[in-house]
């Protein structure tokens, strides 16, 4: 193992894998980041398992692995010594590993090419893996509300998710159910109202863990404005535009 702190390491994962949560957890305060990057850099490890290999059984045997570390965090019993795992440990809650377990069984999805079984399918997905990341970090943190967190993930998961769609066509998925610029309007629409609901209770999630939505309503707009932004891989922000709203969220808790 490295000498350097283990959250540091845990950094230089997020810096590479996940650059929007790498920079909302660095507009956080110096304590936040210790909680944020391991929790981060999780997610990271997780989400990348599927892709990682051809083979189902391996990338199955990868989130499993994952499982027994939340398993451990959940029963109280010592976690495997790991660079991420191991920090991981110090920061995590029982229910916020609860929450990662479900998220990782939510990636299961991502080994398959199977397409999601109705919206219902999808919606979990998105309130499992962005919600239940979200849920997990705002826990860590001192505050944390299960809807509030699985509407305000919905929404960012959403937005990411609209970001992905000509990568996960190209690795021959089928990542919506109807493609059609209305179906991609509606969810959009959707989205945009979930993350209003929660905005109405932004004060049952702490604040740094909430950050990294600050680009989620500038690209849902965009979305519902032009769908196909989202089937042409055009949906984005400016660097400006994220940077301001990056300092807004950490500033003013205002996401």
């Amino acid at each position: 193992m490295s000498k350097t702190p283990d959250w540091h390491a845990c950094a230089a994962i997020v810096e590479r894998g996940d650059p929007t949560r790498f920079r909302a957890a660095m507009a956080a305060k110096p304590e936040a980041r210790a909680v944020l990057f391991p929790i981060y850099a999780a997610n990271v490890e997780i989400a990348r398992a599927p892709w990682v290999t051809q083979e189902p059984m391996i990338a199955e045997m990868r989130l499993q692995w994952w499982r027994d570390v939340m398993e451990e965090i959940i029963e109280g019993r010592e976690v495997r010594r790991h660079e991420v795992a191991t920090p991981l440990a110090t920061v995590l809650s029982k229910e916020g590993a609860s929450a990662f377990d479900r998220l990782i069984e939510a990636r299961r999805w991502d080994i398959y090419k199977d397409p999601f079984e109705d919206t219902a399918a999808f919606t979990r997905y998105l309130e499992n893996t962005a919600g239940g990341l979200l849920f997990a970090s705002c826990d860590a943190l001192g505050k944390a509300d299960t809807q509030v967190a699985k509407d305000a993930g919905y929404a960012a998961g959403l937005a990411t998710f609209f970001q992905a769609i000509l990568e996960l066509e190209a690795a021959k998925r089928v990542p919506l159910l109807d493609g059609r610029h209305s179906a991609i309007v509606e969810l959009a629409n959707d989205g945009l109202d979930r993350l209003s609901r929660a905005r109405k209770q932004r004060k049952q999630l702490a604040p740094a863990g909430c950050i990294s939505l600050a680009h989620s309503e500038a690209l849902l707009v965009q979305a519902a404005r032009d769908p196909s932004a989202v089937s042409e891989g055009r949906l984005q922000t400016s660097g400006l535009r994220a940077s301001l709203s990056l300092m807004k969220a950490a500033l003013f808790a205002r996401w």
